[in-house]
């Protein structure tokens, strides 16, 4: 093995950003040729100039590929890349010791910055796939929405749907948000997490849970609280006690849970998680436009926000009453109808109403804010009565959760080749649009007459946030409307 080969680089880089020493140089290099195969052939392995572990680690992913290690398809390609940036992550035990040292000498953000510098160099966060996505800002009557069209997370090919379809469920580990998911190979079907490692926390309630970053982050530092726990999702008084524990302990970010009930609720419903992050969300943002007190909380400021969903804020130092008010809008919207603006708690049995909430601390208070969510369907509205409906889809179909609710569009990735269509037929070029874009199209055009190739990208990109606008509306159980904003203060005033 030549002392400037490929893997010698890599191995160079593994001793430079890891607890391994010079020493351990030919074991790494035997354990890494025992990962990618070993090749006779005087060319291979030649070296590419660069110390950039990503660029060496996918090389060397190319090699296991031509020396038949592995398949040629992006899940057995992904293990084996998490295998290998492996080497640079220290074991579990290592980061949380190395990470609460950190966080009880230089505080919070010293340890969260430590674990997410850690989590980018070993490439558990994607941040060369995060790279990829589109992202920009759009002016509304509710501040500057959020939009970003999601192409991180790779397509898949025939062959992987394939492979996926046929391949057994083990049923480990339970779901992706289990702690056995920590080291964890993988499958062709389940993602590569070699590389993964989770911090262990106690809440101030003694429950044992568990911190990391996500893999393909929407936000800045996105990253995910899980409960040791494989059990559901439930809106409670725990969950205001837990996410308040939270931010006791990482006040430098945000947390917020999805709601737990299908259709207004997350992708994983199976195990109780929540969402943080060091990110200034639109809602955030927004201002209290209608204030109001409740009799014996006293300590708490309560109010409704400018905003296209109905959203509660509290806001409080005394974290006690906060979570007694928090819990008693809660149950009071669990049980609340009102008939006049199409509101129902349960049907058949089945609840309706429950709550995405949001905590962050600004300065030294609490703050709260709870979204009221109903799940119902009609015949008119199948997919949800407050759902983005049927004259969006062409951009936006999939539930609302948490993140957009804050105000952070998540759009699918067709959208990136589909707008380039729109925007050739505005401007009256050659077009492959499709059908379902035309109404928008046309309506854009019949407001908009006179385009130009230098104006159309930032047009495209307003028109798409006055939809997002529209879908967090329809999302709104209290529309904006005079009678929407009364019922909701009658809602209030009936707590």
């Amino acid at each position: 093995m030549k002392e400037n080969s490929l893997v010698n680089q890599f191995v160079n880089q593994i001793i430079e950003n890891s607890d391994y020493e010079s020493m351990d140089r030919r074991y790494l290099i035997n354990q890494v040729l025992a990962l990618v195969g070993e090749d006779q052939d005087q060319h291979a392995y030649q070296p590419n100039g660069s110390d950039d572990m990503l660029k060496l680690k996918d090389e060397l992913v190319e090699h296991g590929v031509q020396n038949h290690k592995i398949e040629s398809n992006f899940g057995v390609r992904d293990m084996l890349g998490a295998q290998l940036m492996n080497f640079i992550t220290p074991a579990p035990s290592t980061v949380n010791r190395r990470f609460w040292r950190r966080y009880d000498h230089d505080g919070p953000k010293a340890a969260t910055d430590y674990f997410y510098q850690l989590s980018k160099a070993n490439d558990y966060i994607k941040t060369k796939s995060i790279q990829r996505n589109i992202y920009f800002t759009s002016a509304t009557d509710y501040g500057d929405l959020e939009i970003t069209i999601n192409l991180s997370k790779p397509e898949k090919d025939p062959k992987q749907i394939a492979l996926e379809k046929s391949a057994p469920n083990s049923g480990y580990p339970l779901c992706q948000l289990c702690m056995e998911n920590e080291g964890y190979l993988g499958r062709v079907n389940y993602p590569a997490r070699s590389n993964h490692r989770i911090i262990r926390l106690q809440l101030s309630n003694h429950e044992d849970w568990g911190f990391q970053y996500s893999p393909y982050a929407y936000f800045n530092e996105h990253c995910i609280f899980l409960s040791a726990k494989h059990e559901p999702m439930t809106i409670n008084r725990n969950t205001f006690y837990r996410l308040l524990s939270i931010i006791d302990k990482f006040p430098h970010y945000f947390v917020g849970s999805n709601a737990d009930l299908p259709i207004v609720g997350g992708s994983i419903l199976a195990h109780e998680h929540y969402q943080g992050g060091s990110h200034d969300f639109p809602m955030a943002k927004a201002p209290i436009e209608f204030s109001f007190a409740f009799d014996h909380f006293d300590e708490v400021r309560g109010g409704i926000v400018k905003w296209p969903m109905s959203v509660i804020r509290l806001t409080s130092a005394n974290k006690d009453q906060l979570i007694r008010l928090a819990t008693k809008i809660l149950d009071r919207w669990r049980h609340y109808s009102d008939a006049s603006v199409n509101l129902l708690a349960e049907s058949n049995g089945k609840p309706h109403h429950t709550i995405t909430p949001i905590a962050r601390k600004r300065d030294a208070l609490y703050e709260l804010d709870l979204v009221l969510r109903d799940n119902q369907t009609s015949t008119e509205f199948p997919e949800g009565i407050f759902h983005p409906h049927k004259d969006l889809h062409h951009i936006k179909k999939e539930n609302i959760g948490l993140i957009e609710v804050m105000g952070l569009a998540i759009l699918p990735p067709r959208l990136k080749a589909e707008l380039k269509e729109v925007a050739r037929y505005l401007l009256g070029e050659k077009n492959e649009m499709k059908t379902y874009h035309k109404p928008w199209a046309d309506h854009i055009k019949g407001r908009h007459p006179m385009l130009n190739t230098e104006t159309i990208d930032a047009l495209i990109h307003r028109e798409v946030g006055k939809v997002f606008e529209r879908v967090l509306e329809d999302a709104g159980v209290y529309k904006r409307s005079k009678e929407g904003q009364t019922a909701f203060k009658r809602f209030v005033e009936s707590i």
